[in-house]
């Protein structure tokens, strides 16, 4: 016919070549046979199709699939005439799909049935081309051994028709093509990012620049990931390493899972020779990328202790390096094993327990370890199952899960430093919706890994009021372990109420001194986005609402002591006394100040808290969060804000009494069926109640 395509033969993948047994090679056509009853194609989409090289099993139709019979008897002028007439013909004819031993020659009407049924039914569409089974030898499969004998199974499969591989399940076939259609990568637009590939963006966080992969926002296995809403933990850690400064310098740094280099970059440009950083990837593609983002930011790359020089990386007149980044291409454990560190940052995709061992092999005494779990599903008890397995913990869905979340990672840091006789102090513990953030102090020698270990416990459920408590220390078993807790639902419901939760971290998650000098960092650098959390955590830390500090005394900032030390957290030239860092503390030292966390056990903040939604009495209005904290407060409890839940109370309060009160100042919802004498009697009592205090 005039208006068919012309039929060009391209040299063939070796990977998919196609062999027929006892037959001639069927070839790999570049664009299918158009019918005779179909338009003739425009010179663009002519072009476009004359550019992808599609394999047999790729046909618009099922009479295109037809005719191949015939072009590969090698009959081409049959095939170019060829109608629904002769297709009926008493010819016996191979399948094009299927290999002799597999499908003899039969009929065309047999073939046509067999097409249909086996090739066409369960072939898999994308933009009005069919990927039909094959059957062919396109790939190899492992031969089968019984007894004496080999049966070499030939596999079915499918050919994608956007980057031809082959895989053998359609429900596999759908996915792979649902993955391209997820990364953009659609026929036309794969092929014309073959021939040129398109340039990565160029984002801008905190001053730095850092060029990103087309589809950095979805993770991939050889793509660097990079993620947007991960800027407040970037910013927490640049704080956190900003802080560190203060007390000694320069400070060995490692980013030990790169991916676009960020946060190591973030840390060389604003940090300066405060800091030797150490960006590490184990995917080459990342390697690459972190080489590029360091020239961007004008930084010197270090590989092996040499700068790496390229010619397209001359400065300009007036420009300057910035400093030195040594990138690194290896398992993060093999590096951490290598080398020690004052700073080492961990965030895996994923969990974090298969590297914490390594971490603590070689961080250095008062060194600072930051642990970024991102496997929210088992830490927030949706995968219980999985949960118990990385971390060895046992765990229910709470009201206070993000809290619980942020004690399991603790308890596992802290049973990895003990391992290598080490001990830790929590200077914070976050979590927020996609990560949970936990930094430590390590502290070296076996007297502080035995002070570390018996702050994790076992945690008293109730799951009816969702009371809760630590388990009392002794490893005598208890009659009763009811008694323990403050409820007496177990008294009262039938049955068991309460389970066990565990093993978690019993102690502070936040130390206010350390926490003081990163909002001070914070202010420094002019993170304005960082700062209300690192105020609210602050605010949590002491226990205390917002409105009875003040973050801009300067005595909160002065002298500030940790872990046995006195740190200057300002730019004021006064008189501080340090120990000498790197080296381990005497044995009189640990003491003292093993005693004094003992004597400030009271000052620490309460564990977990309260949702005011969770525990609001049907038929009444709570009061406002604000006004409720200042009643806690006035009753004599301590209380504050806590960031794991914005609806959050933290509070020493015992149950029983937080939810007194909070039925004290509740205020009846006026409706038809409650009785006016009893509404009139709660409203004076709240009435006469709120004269009395004096709430902001």
């Amino acid at each position: 016919m005039e208006n068919m395509a012309e039929e060009e033969r391209p040299p063939q993948d070796p990977e998919l070549e196609v062999s027929v047994p006892e037959a001639p090679p069927a070839p790999a056509l570049e664009s299918a046979p158009t019918p005779a009853s179909a338009p003739a194609p425009s010179a663009a989409s002519a072009s476009d199709e004359a550019g992808s090289e599609r394999h047999i099993s790729i046909q618009r139709q099922l009479a295109d699939l037809e005719k191949l019979t015939f072009l590969m008897e090698g009959d081409f002028d049959s095939a170019s005439s060829l109608n629904s007439d002769n297709l009926n013909a008493g010819n016996r004819q191979i399948c094009p799909l299927c290999p002799k031993e597999k499908f003899r020659a039969c009929n065309s009407h047999k073939l046509r049935r067999h097409l249909q049924n086996l090739h066409w039914k369960v072939s898999v569409e994308f933009e009005g081309y069919r990927m039909c089974i094959c059957h062919l030898p396109c790939r190899p499969v492992k031969p089968n051994i019984i007894g004496e004998q080999i049966s070499s199974k030939m596999g079915a499969h499918y050919h994608c028709i956007i980057c031809s591989a082959t895989i053998s399940r359609r429900t596999d076939m759908l996915g792979h093509v649902r993955r391209h259609v997820n990364k953009g990568e659609t026929k036309s637009r794969y092929i014309a990012a073959s021939a040129a590939k398109p340039p990565n963006e160029i984002l801008k966080e905190s001053d730095t620049d850092v060029q990103v992969c087309p589809n950095y926002s979805v993770p991939q296995k050889t793509d660097s990931y990079f993620n947007p809403k991960m800027k407040l933990n970037r910013q927490l850690i640049f704080c956190t390493l900003a802080a560190l400064t203060e007390e000694r310098k320069p400070l060995e740094c490692l980013d030990a899972f790169g991916a676009t280099g960020i946060m190591g970059l973030q840390w060389a440009k604003h940090l300066g020779n405060d800091v030797k950083v150490t960006i590490n990837d184990l995917n080459e593609n990342s390697v690459t990328l972190i080489q590029e983002n360091c020239h961007l930011n004008k930084l010197k790359v270090v590989v092996d202790s040499k700068e790496k020089e390229e010619s397209g990386d001359i400065l300009q007149e007036g420009e300057k390096n910035l400093g030195n980044i040594k990138v690194t291409k290896m398992d993060a454990n093999v590096l951490m094993h290598l080398r020690s560190f004052d700073f080492i940052h961990l965030d895996p995709f994923g969990t974090s327990v298969n590297y914490l061992d390594s971490a603590f092999r070689n961080i250095r005494n008062l060194g600072i370890v930051s642990v970024t779990s991102t496997d929210i599903s088992s830490l927030y008890a949706k995968a219980q199952h999985v949960a118990r397995r990385h971390y060895g913990c046992n765990i229910v869905r709470t009201e206070y899960y993000k809290e619980l979340a942020a004690r399991i990672v603790v308890a596992a840091v802290a049973r990895a430093a003990a391992r290598c006789n080490k001990g830790i102090e929590v200077l914070f513990a976050v979590a927020l919706e996609h990560f949970v953030l936990v930094v430590v102090r390590v502290l070296r020698g076996p007297t502080s890994a035995d002070e570390t270990t018996k702050k994790i416990q076992y945690l008293i459920h109730c799951q009816w009021c969702e009371e809760r408590i630590f388990q009392k220390d002794g490893n005598m078993v208890e009659e009763n372990p009811y008694r323990q807790l403050p409820c007496n639902c177990h008294g009262s419901m039938p049955g068991k109420t309460a389970i066990e939760l565990g093993p978690l971290w019993s102690s502070s998650l936040f130390n206010t001194g350390f926490l003081k000098r990163m909002l001070f960092e914070s202010l420094h650098h002019g993170l304005e986005d960082i700062q209300p959390l690192i105020k609210t955590l602050i605010f949590e830390s002491e226990c205390t609402p917002q409105s009875q500090f003040s973050v801009h005394t300067p005595s909160n900032f002065n002298k500030q002591e940790e872990c046995g030390i006195f740190i200057k957290a300002t730019d004021d030239a006064t008189t501080d006394t340090y120990i000498a860092q790197g080296k381990r503390k005497s044995n009189e030292a640990i003491v003292s100040l093993a005693k004094k966390q003992k004597g400030d056990n009271s000052t620490e903040h309460p564990p977990f808290y309260y949702n005011i939604h969770r525990h609001s009495i049907k038929g009444m209005n709570m009061p406002k969060l604000k006004k409720f904290l200042c009643y806690l407060s006035e009753a004599g409890f301590r209380v504050s804000r806590t960031h794991f839940d914005p609806m959050g109370v933290r509070t020493d309060a015992p149950l029983m009494q937080f939810k007194s009160i909070l039925l004290k100042y509740s205020t009846p919802t006026y409706t038809g069926g409650q009785s006016e004498g009893h509404v009139h009697a709660v409203s004076e009592d709240t009435a006469t109640d709120r004269t009395g205090l004096k709430c902001q």
